[in-house]
């Protein structure tokens, strides 16, 4: 039996094959550009807006995807689409018989083709979102991860194993949470991973700074990649083995990107005269090989649009180290505007696109026409695209709803205790339980596991590592209470402390189900102040539709001590302003149990989404109650009676979360002389705000005003929360009470809990001030 060939596949296939895939490539660079004219020249406009797009950034990166769909990836590779070339994907996609020639008509405008890639808008098969630069490109490195995990716990075969690729612009690589994921990616073994920079040396502005891609080689080759850089098509390399060619070469590789830019749009005439001024004799020959035009080609002709070289650079690839392809390009090649700095949100007039269509061979009426211009007859293309690996991927059937264990699964502490805790303590439970949800729950922390509770999980339940590692303390007999075994079996991803990386990494686990087939139960915990450094990432994940639990923690003034820098304010405004997102901040241990309970549910639900709990550490006394179905509806509906008022009763105050005591102790004194006042607990003023919202459209009764209903119409409402008093403060426009919200509006300071409450307006006698101010009003 012979040995299998070591030459690239490409190397085996016809030249025919090649010539397949440049034909299509031919029509991709059509389909784009027109796309974007059609939607800028030709559509009605009814507000006059500019509806842009990229026709420069999508000439430059067309080949380079174009290799990629045609030919080398495969059913199980996933990837991230540079966010301007979304044209060039739809069109790609048109082509496959993917996409609609309706979407490509209204592409930018509503209902129709996104402007940017994205799994939840676009009707056709994104992997990943993109359009917050650099994300994408990271959050393929988290699944890659992600898929590792699920092949290291049995639940994806390896033959299953794809390819993670991002295809991204050369600026884009100024995105810092680029570095934080490298960074990550090294510490995890990353596989599996291919980033294609499509090296146009062009930004939004301007032309990049010199020789960057020496910068960008050592960085990634410090952090393990494969730097492999693709510079000059295979023309360019034939005129260098001419004589004079050397020259020409050297020449090129210390031409400065603006000089190299601007000659390229003034064209073949330019490019004579500066190179023979510059090279002299040295190379006359050479020019005196090419007319003007023919010279503009040969300059402009670089690897990033040389089919061949990009199929066997692609096709050379035979194991899976993470590589970083450096691919240089000409935004907007082909284009009349093709070098010129101001090119980047740069359109086609409609005469230079009269012209470009000509040269493109596709007659008019026939613009949308799959195969229109191309020389073979159309069930040629047919054929090659349905053989196309890529044509063979197919969605991953929806896996089964984990189950979620009864109520009684989840005992409730007694005395004194605080959200965080019986966080901890309910997934301690949970791991030694067993079963199917605890054996999909995967949690992950940037480097505050032990500070938010998730520890003894941990210990259950070990460190997640595809190479098993010995805990050295423990084998010292070193006293610990963290038992952390790392092995391809556990199921905590411990991080650095980059928040960016936890709710990149939240996003890849929270989309398994759809990339890869098994779903997985993604629980986050970080610090609530810190959701700040993160907040781009999170809205990513949201935006792609990711299910994941996010426990932040600690949370507020109430964290007293520990200062301003570690005391959030507005993050319960973003719990209820993030789509996508369900916010909760629960006072106690069985308000805790059941959001959880419903949380796992939620995750799952096709009309689900995540989940942000704001917890703390503050301990609180438990009441003791029957959690009945009354309570526990009106409690995952955002609010419920703790007390309930008096049928018109004229006041009542409302709370959320670890100001329960002072709220309590505030009714109690205030019931003395109104013994009707209501007080309601509120812990999740996101859903009774959504349900509010809906319910103006429904034309029903929201929850908010059947709790209200019980209210005189005069009555008045004092809320308090430990974050912005507008969280609640909107109750007022429910069945129009007067209100007066108290929370928190400035930085905080260093404290105990009691001086802070008071010295923000948070305590029971602040309560009883405002409450005396607004029946007064």
């Amino acid at each position: 039996m012979n040995a299998p060939s070591k030459a690239p596949r490409s190397a085996r296939r016809a030249n025919d094959f090649r010539d397949l895939v440049s034909e299509l490539d031919r029509k991709v660079h059509w389909l784009s550009a027109w796309t974007i004219h059609h939607a800028n020249h030709l559509r009605d406009n009814r507000d006059g807006l500019k509806v842009g797009g990229h026709q420069a950034s999508c000439a430059s990166i067309a080949t380079i995807m174009s290799a990629l769909y045609f030919a080398v990836l495969g059913p199980k590779d996933r990837v991230a689409v540079k966010p301007h070339a979304s044209p060039v994907f739809h069109a790609i996609q048109y082509l496959f018989g993917k996409q609609s020639l309706d979407q490509l008509r209204r592409f930018r405008a509503f209902g129709g083709a996104q402007s940017y890639p994205s799994r939840t808008k676009d009707k056709d098969e994104v992997d990943f979102s993109t359009g917050s630069v650099g994300l994408g490109v990271a959050i393929t490195a988290f699944a890659s991860i992600a898929q590792d995990y699920l092949i290291a716990h049995r639940m994806l075969a390896p033959d299953r194993a794809g390819r993670m690729i991002c295809l991204l612009g050369d600026a884009e690589l100024d995105e810092g949470n680029i570095y934080e994921c490298v960074i990550e990616g090294a510490k995890h073994g990353l596989r599996n991973c291919w980033w294609i920079v499509d090296y146009n040396r062009q930004s939004l502005d301007a032309t990049t700074p010199e020789r960057m891609f020496l910068r960008f080689a050592e960085i990634f080759t410090a952090v393990g990649w494969d730097v492999v850089t693709l510079k000059y098509g295979r023309a360019l390399e034939a005129a260098f083995a001419l004589p004079g060619g050397q020259a020409l070469r050297d020449w090129i590789d210390t031409c400065p990107n603006d000089l190299y830019a601007a000659l390229t749009f003034q064209g073949g005439a330019a490019w004579r005269e500066r190179i023979a001024a510059d090279l002299g004799e040295r190379i006359a020959s050479l020019l005196g090989r090419y007319d003007d035009e023919t010279l503009g080609r040969l300059m402009t002709n670089l690897a990033g649009h040389d089919v061949g070289l990009l199929l066997d650079a692609f096709d050379a690839v035979r194991d899976d180290r993470p590589k970083f392809f450096i691919i240089y390009t000409i935004k907007g090649f082909g284009l009349p505007f093709a070098g010129h700095k101001d090119n980047h949100a740069g359109l086609m007039t409609r005469a230079q696109m009269t012209a470009f269509q000509a040269r493109m061979g596709v007659a008019s009426g026939d613009e949308w026409e799959r195969f229109a211009g191309l020389p073979r007859p159309a069930q040629a293309y047919e054929a090659f695209l349905k053989a196309a690996p890529f044509a063979g991927r197919r969605a991953p059937p929806p896996p089964p709803a984990i189950p979620i264990p009864e109520a009684s699964a989840f005992p409730l502490p007694r005395g004194r205790q605080s959200t965080q805790a019986a966080f901890g303590k309910i997934l301690n439970d949970l791991a030694r339980l067993g079963g199917p949800l605890a054996d999909a729950i995967v949690t992950a922390s940037p480097d505050v596991t032990v500070s938010t509770n998730l520890g003894p999980w941990v210990n259950h339940r070990g460190v997640f590592s595809r190479d098993p590692h010995a805990d050295r303390f423990r084998e010292a007999a070193i006293a610990s209470p963290q038992r952390w075994l790392m092995t391809p079996e556990g199921q905590h991803i411990e991080l650095g402390i980059a928040e960016n990386n936890l709710f990149l990494l939240l996003g890849a686990l929270g989309l398994t189900a759809d990339v890869f087939g098994p779903r997985l139960i993604p629980i986050g915990a970080l610090y609530d102040p810190f959701i700040n450094r993160g907040l781009d990432a999170l809205n990513y994940a949201c935006y792609q539709d990711a299910r994941f639990l996010l426990v932040a923690t600690p949370s507020g003034l109430t964290l007293a001590p520990e200062g301003g820098a570690h005391q959030s304010i507005h993050t319960p405004l973003i719990g209820m302003a993030q789509d996508g997102l369900s916010y909760f901040e629960p006072a106690f241990v069985d308000e805790l149990a059941e959001i959880m309970r419903w949380s796992f549910s939620h995750l799952q639900a096709d009309d689900g989404g995540s989940v942000y709990l704001r917890l703390s550490t503050r301990s609180l006394d438990q009441p003791e109650r029957q959690r009945s179905d009354g309570w526990r509806h009106d409690l995952l509906a955002g609010a419920y009676w703790q007390i309930e008022p008096g049928p018109g009763s004229e006041v009542a105050v409302v709370y959320a979360g670890a100001v329960a005591p002072e709220a309590m102790a505030a009714h109690a004194a205030i019931a003395e002389d109104f013994p009707g006042a209501g007080l309601l607990a509120a812990p999740s003023p996101d859903r009774l705000h959504r349900d509010w919202s809906a319910s103006l459209e429904r034309g029903r009764p929201s929850h908010a005003a059947r709790l209200f209903a019980r209210l005189s119409p005069r009555a008045r409402l004092v809320t308090v929360i430990d974050g912005p008093p507008a969280t609640l403060s909107w109750l007022g426009g429910v069945a129009g009470h007067r209100v007066r919200a108290l929370g928190v509006e400035r930085f905080g300071q260093s404290g105990e809990v009691e001086d802070l409450y008071r010295a923000y307006g948070l305590d029971a006698e602040a309560i009883l001030d405002a409450t005396a101010e607004v029946l007064a009003g």
